[in-house]
């Protein structure tokens, strides 16, 4: 099974370019799942139909941004697909404080009908707050985020795959939270880091990075904050294995880049015994 999470980063820049780059990239890539972060969907456009094509059953989180008049169009927000059935859907609002007003912060996540022998998933994604002094948010929201999910686990037996734009990087509160290395709010969870798993040690930058012109502020900083998460069983490992963990579109197509962000794609499997 293959998992696929990509930053659309709506329709700014050269969208004809980026949708170039991005549609010839997704065909070659063949993903069972894919979350698709600040996607364009309005009563007259579908950006995640228009990328994958009739193919894909897919889920829209509901609330999405009105836009602002500048660079952020109305009808962004994120969404997930599978080549599978959906058979149930939900969606957490993460409005946690004041401060998270105007921008789609929250979870969606569907009952994914797998083939065996995997059977059912329940594949989610989470985006928080990005603002850099919104730690506070991100930590409420995580906490939130996985107990919601803890919610739903109990009502079946599911592996749980979580692709997330964090934010931060996996030195965040955040970030060791998913993973098991702390607690926050008296809660704590234990997901394996995908690209961890893979490539212990690696950077895996996907966002900030110089070398693309489409990163918006002249010094943020460079930093992994692009995910996929397998949830962890009863003996710490995750339900899942991880067979592999890349980048994709971190580098250009002639001069043309995809996104802002680097994506990732995770390839998974029953584990041994």
């Amino acid at each position: 099974m293959r998992v696929l999470v990509q930053n659309l980063f709506g329709r700014r820049a050269d969208w004809p370019k980026r949708r170039a780059v991005l549609a010839q990239g997704l065909r070659e890539l063949e993903p069972d799942l894919v979350a698709f972060p600040e996607a364009i969907v309005t009563s007259d456009y579908d950006q995640v139909a228009d990328l994958l094509g009739a193919d894909f059953h897919v889920a829209h989180q509901q609330e999405r941004e009105p836009g602002d008049g500048s660079d952020v169009e109305t009808g962004q927000g994120h969404s997930i697909a599978s080549r599978w059935p959906l058979k149930q859907t939900w969606e957490l609002d993460l409005h946690v404080t004041p401060r998270t007003a105007g921008f789609a912060c929250g979870l969606i996540a569907a009952e994914v009908e797998a083939p065996a022998p995997i059977g059912p998933i329940l594949f989610a994604y989470h985006n928080p707050s990005w603002q850099l002094d919104f730690a506070y948010e991100r930590e409420l929201q995580a906490v939130a985020a996985a107990r919601f999910i803890d919610e739903i686990v109990d009502r079946g037996e599911f592996h749980v795959v979580l692709a997330a734009d964090l934010d931060a990087d996996p030195e965040s509160s955040t970030a060791r939270f998913w993973t098991g290395r702390q607690s926050l709010d008296g809660l704590s969870v234990c997901y394996r880091d995908a690209w961890e798993s893979r490539h212990a040690g690696e950077p895996g930058h996907t966002f900030g990075v110089p070398e693309n012109p489409l990163v918006v502020d002249w010094d943020w900083p460079v930093r992994r904050i692009d995910y996929v998460f397998v949830r962890c069983g009863a003996h710490g490992g995750p339900t899942l294995a991880i067979t592999a963990c890349e980048r994709i579109f971190d580098r250009p197509v002639g001069s043309d880049w995809a996104s802002d962000h680097f994506g990732l794609v995770v390839d998974l499997d029953l584990p041994r015994r």
